[in-house]
């Protein structure tokens, strides 16, 4: 059943810029550099770009997904599988952004208790966060996107802090260039693609858009900012470390935040972690409004009851993963589901349409 968004629930078309970089920016930028250095070496900042670059293509698509319906996934899954296999096909994507939600929190958690409380109570904090984004979820999808800006406007101090790194950089480390495979370099690539997923949640908010196209350039332009700003961060990340000493950190980000020197504060990684929570509380946030969202459209169940029910089933599910192989393993099969979706079924989604809009034109 298609629901018509209230103009007053919809955001201006500029603040989709502000949604998809905040989902692209999470848990991931503390530690990508040593994954894909594994892979690509000190060539990897190529493979950073590349991987960036290819998510327009991806955004483009989406765009045409949504035009051609003129709604979100869930009316281009209608469109094109009917009525009761659209809802089915739709209803996995209700386990996939609470699998996102679990990834997100139970990861930053993970990350406090090793670099700041290590007897942090996962309960505690979990239930905490889950309050908190049930109150911001239940002011409307424009009190989220109010927080994505905030999430992304008020951290943004935090790009300046690596500058406290030139001083001990080597830019040599990444010479010579091109000295691995292009076999090595797509690898790393692919690596990369995980670290930026986030963006498919333009499927779903599209509806929310008011003129959808032109919110186009600023889609893209969210997208550019993320790929500058993940390039940047991995050419100063190995250029202070050598090869040898980044494969024994696993958060290169806030190892480098170790050096940071101020008359004020000792210990900068623990400001750069406890300002992580507004980047952190977007992300989880968008991820539950997506599956409870999806709840109301295909079994018309209230949107607040889905919300409490997800935050629930999330609550459960986080106190589940303790150990570091086991989050490690969540992490790893999230970012190949995600992978999958974004390069392999909304492509095969995109061409679905094309053809069911042009047999059902004839």
């Amino acid at each position: 059943m298609e629901q018509v968004v209230p103009e007053k629930a919809k955001i201006s078309p500029f603040l989709v810029f502000f949604l998809l970089h905040t989902m692209q920016v999470g848990i991931g930028i503390l530690g990508f550099q040593r994954i894909i250095a594994m892979t690509a070496g000190y060539d990897a900042w190529i493979s950073v770009v590349i991987a960036g670059l290819s998510i327009h293509i991806i955004l483009w698509m989406m765009y045409k997904i949504c035009e051609t319906v003129d709604g979100d996934i869930i009316s281009a899954h209608t469109f094109v599988f009917g009525k009761k296999m659209g809802k089915l096909i739709s209803l996995l994507f209700v386990i996939y952004f609470s699998l996102v939600s679990v990834t997100v929190l139970r990861t930053f958690i993970e990350v406090i208790q090793v670099w700041m409380f290590q007897d942090l109570s996962i309960f505690w904090f979990s239930l905490a966060f889950c309050i908190l984004a049930i109150y911001i979820i239940f002011g409307g999808f424009r009190t989220l996107t109010g927080v994505a800006f905030f999430g992304v406007v008020l951290p943004s101090y935090l790009i300046f802090t690596f500058l406290f790194t030139i001083p001990y950089a080597d830019i040599r480390n990444l010479l010579p260039i091109f000295d691995h495979s292009i076999k090595d370099l797509a690898m790393a690539a692919y690596q990369m693609s995980l670290t930026y997923l986030g963006y498919e949640i333009l499927l779903f908010i599209y509806p929310f858009i008011k003129e959808p196209k032109k919110s186009k350039k600023w889609a893209h332009l969210g997208v550019l900012y993320t790929t500058i700003l993940y390039t940047l961060l991995t050419i100063i990340t190995f250029a202070y470390f050598s090869e040898g000493q980044l494969q024994k950190n696993i958060w290169a980000t806030l190892t480098m935040w170790k050096i940071v020197s101020m008359p004020f504060v000792e210990r900068f990684e623990y400001i750069g972690i406890a300002n992580w929570n507004i980047v952190i509380l977007p992300n989880f946030c968008i991820a539950i409004w997506c599956a409870s969202r999806i709840l109301k459209r295909v079994t018309n169940l209230k949107q607040k009851k889905g919300v409490f029910i997800i935050c629930l089933v999330c609550l459960i599910a986080i106190n589940i993963f303790q150990t570091r192989e086991i989050i490690n393993t969540l992490i790893t099969y999230t970012g190949k589901i995600a992978f999958f979706i974004n390069y392999g079924y909304i492509p095969l989604l995109f061409v679905l349409v094309l053809v069911v809009k042009k047999v059902k034109k004839k």
